[in-house]
């Protein structure tokens, strides 16, 4: 038998105010706002949401072909410029851990795909013999954002991009 929730998840996502152009001043001062006059009422989300990678995210829509921070191997960072705690590699774990200290909880919107920039440089995947170049689905692609090709599922390389980049938010660099 399926239980249902008693109510949904509740909480706050950045796409709701600040689309793409989210900071991590912002995303502090919503936290704390939600710490102190939401939480009481159920809400413990704070999710930071798509294009935190761009460091010149705009509010009102995408940029096209944008220069991402991604790491040595191919995975979505932080634009330190929006969220400086993120620098050095340091991923979004402070924020995160900030977020937690409120007695929150924090999310991060991750985009389907290999980041067009990792394929173009041909990024090493993580843990194994595949590069970026090997995985991409140049025919599964998003119609409203240029990011990132598909992933061939059908190669062995495309499931290994995807456990890096779940290894990657086990440690810290992007995601708790």
């Amino acid at each position: 038998m399926t239980r249902l929730a008693a109510v949904p998840p509740m909480g706050w996502n950045s796409w709701d105010v600040f689309g793409t152009s989210v900071t991590e001043a912002e995303t502090r001062a919503n936290a704390e706002f939600i710490a102190e006059h939401m939480a009481e009422h159920g809400w413990e989300y704070v999710v930071v949401d798509i294009q935190w990678y761009d460091p010149a995210a705009r509010a009102g829509g995408y940029n096209s072909g944008t220069k991402l921070v991604l790491d040595e191997y191919g995975l979505p960072q932080p634009a330190p410029n929006r969220f400086p705690s993120a620098a050095g590699g340091a991923g979004f774990k402070p924020l995160a851990d900030y977020v937690h200290s409120l007695g929150l909880k924090f999310g991060v919107h991750i985009l389907r795909g290999v980041p067009r920039r990792a394929v173009a440089a041909d990024t090493p995947i993580k843990g194994s013999e595949y590069s970026a170049a090997h995985i991409p689905d140049r025919e599964r692609i998003s119609s409203w954002i240029d990011d990132n090709w598909g992933i061939d599922h059908s190669h062995p390389g495309g499931q290994a991009y995807y456990d890096s980049s779940r290894a990657s938010s086990r440690t810290g660099a992007w995601t708790t």
